[in-house]
Protein backbone atom coordinates (compact mmCIF):
# COMPACT_ATOMS: atom_id res chain seq x y z
CA UNK A 1 0.00 0.00 0.00
CA UNK A 2 1.52 3.40 -0.94
CA UNK A 3 1.82 6.47 1.18
CA UNK A 4 -0.80 8.25 -0.74
CA UNK A 5 -3.82 5.57 -0.43
CA UNK A 6 -2.76 5.08 3.31
CA UNK A 7 -3.40 8.93 3.68
CA UNK A 8 -6.32 9.07 1.83
CA UNK A 9 -8.10 5.39 3.98
CA UNK A 10 -6.97 7.58 6.98
CA UNK A 11 -8.91 10.91 5.97
CA UNK A 12 -12.05 8.66 4.84
CA UNK A 13 -14.92 9.15 6.93
CA UNK A 14 -15.96 6.26 9.54
CA UNK A 15 -19.64 7.33 10.48
CA UNK A 16 -22.86 5.29 10.58
CA UNK A 17 -24.15 6.94 7.75
CA UNK A 18 -21.26 6.85 5.09
CA UNK A 19 -20.41 2.91 6.41
CA UNK A 20 -23.71 2.12 5.22
CA UNK A 21 -23.95 4.08 2.14
CA UNK A 22 -20.74 2.47 0.77
CA UNK A 23 -21.06 -1.58 2.66
CA UNK A 24 -24.42 -1.42 4.06
CA UNK A 25 -24.88 -4.20 1.25
CA UNK A 26 -22.51 -6.39 2.67
CA UNK A 27 -22.84 -9.20 5.46
CA UNK A 28 -21.35 -12.03 6.53
CA UNK A 29 -18.05 -12.35 5.92
CA UNK A 30 -17.96 -10.24 3.16
CA UNK A 31 -18.81 -7.08 5.61
CA UNK A 32 -15.97 -8.33 7.98
CA UNK A 33 -13.30 -8.43 5.71
CA UNK A 34 -13.78 -4.97 4.54
CA UNK A 35 -14.05 -3.93 8.07
CA UNK A 36 -11.15 -5.53 9.42
CA UNK A 37 -8.87 -5.23 6.62
CA UNK A 38 -9.50 -1.63 5.34
CA UNK A 39 -11.67 -0.19 7.21
CA UNK A 40 -9.99 -0.18 10.83
CA UNK A 41 -7.34 -2.17 10.18
CA UNK A 42 -6.20 -2.92 13.74
CA UNK A 43 -9.20 -0.73 15.32
CA UNK A 44 -11.17 -3.15 15.29
CA UNK A 45 -12.09 -5.90 17.97
CA UNK A 46 -14.56 -8.95 18.28
CA UNK A 47 -16.49 -9.02 21.27
CA UNK A 48 -17.85 -12.86 22.14
CA UNK A 49 -19.38 -15.15 24.73
CA UNK A 50 -18.40 -18.17 23.45
CA UNK A 51 -22.19 -18.51 23.27
CA UNK A 52 -24.35 -21.47 21.45
CA UNK A 53 -23.56 -19.60 17.92
CA UNK A 54 -20.47 -18.32 18.67
CA UNK A 55 -18.68 -20.56 16.62
CA UNK A 56 -19.94 -19.18 12.84
CA UNK A 57 -18.98 -16.05 13.67
CA UNK A 58 -15.59 -16.89 15.07
CA UNK A 59 -14.57 -19.21 12.21
CA UNK A 60 -15.40 -16.07 9.79
CA UNK A 61 -13.02 -14.06 11.59
CA UNK A 62 -10.27 -16.28 11.78
CA UNK A 63 -10.18 -17.02 7.84
CA UNK A 64 -9.57 -13.42 7.51
CA UNK A 65 -6.98 -12.91 10.50
CA UNK A 66 -6.77 -15.30 13.59
CA UNK A 67 -5.13 -12.37 14.90
CA UNK A 68 -8.08 -10.26 15.34
CA UNK A 69 -8.41 -9.34 19.12
CA UNK A 70 -11.65 -11.32 20.51
CA UNK A 71 -12.63 -9.73 23.95
CA UNK A 72 -14.18 -12.41 26.37
CA UNK A 73 -16.09 -11.70 29.48
CA UNK A 74 -15.02 -13.76 32.07
CA UNK A 75 -17.82 -12.49 34.18
CA UNK A 76 -16.43 -14.97 37.10
CA UNK A 77 -20.52 -16.78 37.14
CA UNK A 78 -19.71 -18.69 33.64
CA UNK A 79 -20.36 -22.29 33.05
CA UNK A 80 -17.97 -24.21 33.23
CA UNK A 81 -18.81 -25.79 30.17
CA UNK A 82 -18.53 -22.06 28.64
CA UNK A 83 -14.89 -21.40 29.41
CA UNK A 84 -13.73 -25.28 28.00
CA UNK A 85 -15.63 -24.28 24.79
CA UNK A 86 -13.27 -21.07 24.77
CA UNK A 87 -10.55 -23.19 24.79
CA UNK A 88 -11.97 -25.30 22.09
CA UNK A 89 -12.56 -22.73 19.48
CA UNK A 90 -9.13 -20.98 20.68
CA UNK A 91 -7.36 -24.08 19.41
CA UNK A 92 -9.77 -25.35 16.59
CA UNK A 93 -9.23 -21.62 14.98
CA UNK A 94 -5.41 -20.68 15.55
CA UNK A 95 -6.76 -17.73 17.61
CA UNK A 96 -3.73 -15.84 19.07
CA UNK A 97 -5.67 -13.02 20.84
CA UNK A 98 -8.31 -13.86 23.02
CA UNK A 99 -8.14 -11.39 26.06
CA UNK A 100 -10.52 -12.32 29.17
CA UNK A 101 -11.69 -9.43 30.82
CA UNK A 102 -12.95 -9.32 34.49
CA UNK A 103 -14.55 -7.14 36.89
CA UNK A 104 -12.51 -5.12 38.74
CA UNK A 105 -11.46 -6.96 42.05
CA UNK A 106 -11.77 -3.62 44.03
CA UNK A 107 -15.19 -3.13 42.88
CA UNK A 108 -16.02 -6.87 43.38
CA UNK A 109 -15.29 -6.54 46.98
CA UNK A 110 -17.07 -3.67 47.49
CA UNK A 111 -20.29 -3.96 45.46
CA UNK A 112 -20.87 -7.91 45.55
CA UNK A 113 -18.66 -9.24 48.85
CA UNK A 114 -20.99 -12.47 48.65
CA UNK A 115 -21.64 -12.70 45.12
CA UNK A 116 -24.92 -12.62 45.46
CA UNK A 117 -25.80 -9.19 43.87
CA UNK A 118 -27.48 -10.87 41.17
CA UNK A 119 -29.80 -11.96 43.33
CA UNK A 120 -30.97 -8.53 44.55
CA UNK A 121 -29.96 -6.56 41.47
CA UNK A 122 -29.19 -8.16 38.24
CA UNK A 123 -28.24 -4.82 36.21
CA UNK A 124 -26.14 -3.98 39.15
CA UNK A 125 -24.94 -7.28 38.34
CA UNK A 126 -24.24 -7.17 34.90
CA UNK A 127 -23.09 -3.43 35.49
CA UNK A 128 -20.18 -4.70 37.32
CA UNK A 129 -19.38 -7.45 35.83
CA UNK A 130 -20.24 -6.90 32.26
CA UNK A 131 -20.31 -3.01 30.85
CA UNK A 132 -17.52 -1.67 33.12
CA UNK A 133 -14.85 -4.27 31.83
CA UNK A 134 -15.86 -3.74 28.45
CA UNK A 135 -15.75 -0.06 28.75
CA UNK A 136 -12.36 -0.42 29.24
CA UNK A 137 -11.29 -3.16 27.08
CA UNK A 138 -12.95 -1.16 23.92
CA UNK A 139 -10.43 2.01 24.63
CA UNK A 140 -8.17 2.05 21.78
CA UNK A 141 -11.10 0.46 19.25
CA UNK A 142 -12.65 2.51 17.09
CA UNK A 143 -15.30 -0.42 16.12
CA UNK A 144 -16.12 -3.51 17.41
CA UNK A 145 -18.41 -6.55 16.33
CA UNK A 146 -20.93 -8.54 17.82
CA UNK A 147 -22.75 -12.07 17.46
CA UNK A 148 -26.48 -10.45 17.39
CA UNK A 149 -29.19 -11.45 15.18
CA UNK A 150 -32.29 -9.92 14.20
CA UNK A 151 -34.16 -13.64 14.77
CA UNK A 152 -33.31 -13.72 18.46
CA UNK A 153 -35.70 -11.10 20.06
CA UNK A 154 -38.29 -8.87 18.92
CA UNK A 155 -36.24 -5.72 20.12
CA UNK A 156 -33.28 -7.16 18.15
CA UNK A 157 -35.92 -7.00 14.85
CA UNK A 158 -34.61 -3.88 13.19
CA UNK A 159 -30.79 -4.83 14.04
CA UNK A 160 -28.92 -2.54 11.41
CA UNK A 161 -25.76 -4.20 10.03
CA UNK A 162 -23.40 -0.84 11.01
CA UNK A 163 -24.56 1.12 13.37
CA UNK A 164 -23.09 3.83 15.86
CA UNK A 165 -23.18 3.58 19.47
CA UNK A 166 -21.42 5.60 22.46
CA UNK A 167 -18.82 7.12 19.88
CA UNK A 168 -17.90 3.77 18.24
CA UNK A 169 -18.83 1.72 15.16
CA UNK A 170 -20.68 -1.43 16.08
CA UNK A 171 -20.17 -4.05 13.11
CA UNK A 172 -23.50 -6.67 13.29
CA UNK A 173 -22.49 -9.21 10.36
CA UNK A 174 -24.59 -11.90 11.20
CA UNK A 175 -27.70 -9.37 11.52
CA UNK A 176 -29.64 -10.86 8.61
CA UNK A 177 -28.96 -14.91 9.54
CA UNK A 178 -31.49 -16.79 10.56
CA UNK A 179 -31.09 -19.85 13.16
CA UNK A 180 -31.27 -22.22 10.17
CA UNK A 181 -28.61 -20.48 8.48
CA UNK A 182 -26.17 -20.60 11.28
CA UNK A 183 -26.84 -24.36 12.18
CA UNK A 184 -26.39 -25.70 8.37
CA UNK A 185 -23.20 -23.50 8.50
CA UNK A 186 -22.35 -24.92 11.16
CA UNK A 187 -23.21 -28.38 10.01
CA UNK A 188 -21.39 -27.93 6.53
CA UNK A 189 -18.47 -26.94 8.49
CA UNK A 190 -18.35 -29.64 11.39
CA UNK A 191 -17.90 -26.62 13.29
CA UNK A 192 -17.88 -27.58 17.76
CA UNK A 193 -21.09 -26.88 19.25
CA UNK A 194 -21.18 -25.37 22.72
CA UNK A 195 -21.86 -28.89 25.12
CA UNK A 196 -24.74 -27.15 26.68
CA UNK A 197 -26.79 -26.89 23.33
CA UNK A 198 -27.32 -30.69 23.57
CA UNK A 199 -29.36 -29.89 27.00
CA UNK A 200 -31.76 -26.78 25.80
CA UNK A 201 -29.48 -24.10 26.70
CA UNK A 202 -30.08 -21.95 23.19
CA UNK A 203 -29.31 -18.74 24.68
CA UNK A 204 -25.85 -18.92 27.00
CA UNK A 205 -24.84 -16.34 29.35
CA UNK A 206 -24.37 -16.23 33.72
CA UNK A 207 -24.82 -19.12 34.94
CA UNK A 208 -27.31 -18.61 37.83
CA UNK A 209 -29.20 -15.93 34.79
CA UNK A 210 -29.50 -18.74 32.46
CA UNK A 211 -32.12 -21.90 31.92
CA UNK A 212 -33.12 -24.33 29.76
CA UNK A 213 -35.88 -23.21 27.02
CA UNK A 214 -38.56 -25.30 26.87
CA UNK A 215 -40.57 -26.19 23.55
CA UNK A 216 -42.40 -23.38 22.16
CA UNK A 217 -40.29 -20.78 24.41
CA UNK A 218 -38.80 -17.68 22.75
CA UNK A 219 -34.98 -18.25 21.51
CA UNK A 220 -33.78 -15.87 24.27
CA UNK A 221 -36.58 -16.89 27.00
CA UNK A 222 -33.82 -18.66 29.00
CA UNK A 223 -32.04 -15.82 29.90
CA UNK A 224 -33.18 -13.76 33.42
CA UNK A 225 -36.51 -16.33 33.38
CA UNK A 226 -39.63 -14.47 34.99
CA UNK A 227 -37.91 -11.03 34.90
CA UNK A 228 -38.37 -8.28 31.99
CA UNK A 229 -34.80 -7.63 31.86
CA UNK A 230 -33.61 -8.81 28.07
CA UNK A 231 -30.20 -7.25 27.76
CA UNK A 232 -27.22 -7.57 29.75
CA UNK A 233 -26.36 -3.82 29.40
CA UNK A 234 -23.31 -3.56 27.30
CA UNK A 235 -26.21 -2.72 23.94
CA UNK A 236 -27.51 0.57 24.80
CA UNK A 237 -30.98 0.85 24.70
CA UNK A 238 -31.71 2.54 21.73
CA UNK A 239 -29.50 0.21 19.59
CA UNK A 240 -29.52 -3.30 21.15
Amino acid sequence: MTLALQAKQQDRPRDEAWLNEHYGHLDGRDLLEVMIKEVFPGRIALVSSFGSESAVLIDMVAQIDPSTPILFLNTGKLFGETLRYRDTLESRFGLTDIRTLKPDADEVREEDRNGLLWTRNLDACCDLRKTRPLDAALEGFDAWITGRKRFQTGTRAALPLIEESEGRIKVNPLANFSLEDLQRIANEKQLPRHPLVADGYLSIGCMPCTKRVEAGEDYRSGRWAGTDKTECGIHVAENI
